[in-house]
């Protein structure tokens, strides 16, 4: 049986699902990258984009210049797509390739209510440990489906006050309660 990785790149906001195929395994060519370096690479990748986007466009352009919104109905208010909306593009786009990874967003108190932790026990419980441990992520594995799959839950941070605005503000939000640099 193969065995895939999947990574949950999570914050208790945000959750991603990350699964590899063939991770871990040796070649020929040598041994290959393990299955929690190959989650940390990619997590540091999709962490990166989201922060550059949150920090660089989004609190920028909205928070700083004031000279557009960013709005869940970005298309129909000619506004910019919030940062989670960006990350569930690219999840998308990702689930439409021949890729050996996916990823999504998941939360214990999502505003969007399918980016609920309902997926796997895992998951849940990996959501549970970071909003817990403060600053560690949650590594596991898991069978569905007769198939093997490595889990591994990160943290999503508030990185600019536009994310605690947002989270603060909108309607359907269980939490409201964040600060720049909290767990979101």
């Amino acid at each position: 049986m193969k065995k895939n990785t999947a990574i949950v790149i999570g914050s208790l906001a945000a959750l991603g699902t990350l699964v590899f195929t063939g991770c871990g395994e040796s070649s020929a060519e040598g041994p290959s990258l393990s299955y929690q370096k190959a989650a940390d690479a990619l997590h540091m990748v999709l962490e990166n984009d989201r922060t550059v986007y949150t920090q660089q466009v989004v609190n920028r352009l909205v928070k700083g210049e004031q000279v557009i919104k960013a709005s869940e109905h970005f298309m129909e208010d000619k506004a910019l797509p919030l940062p989670a909306q960006m990350f569930r593009m690219g999840a998308e786009l990702t689930a439409e390739k021949d890729a050996f990874f996916s990823y999504s967003l998941q939360s214990l108190w999502p505003i969007n209510k399918s980016n609920a932790a309902t997926q796997t026990d895992v998951e849940k419980e990996g959501l549970q440990y970071i909003a817990d441990n403060i600053g560690e992520n949650y590594y596991s594995e898991e069978t569905l489906g007769g198939q093997k799959y490595f889990t591994a839950v990160y943290p999503d941070i508030a990185v600019a006050p536009v994310c605690v605005t947002c989270h603060y503000d909108h309607i359907d939000s269980p939490k409201t309660v964040f600060e720049l640099g909290d767990v979101m």
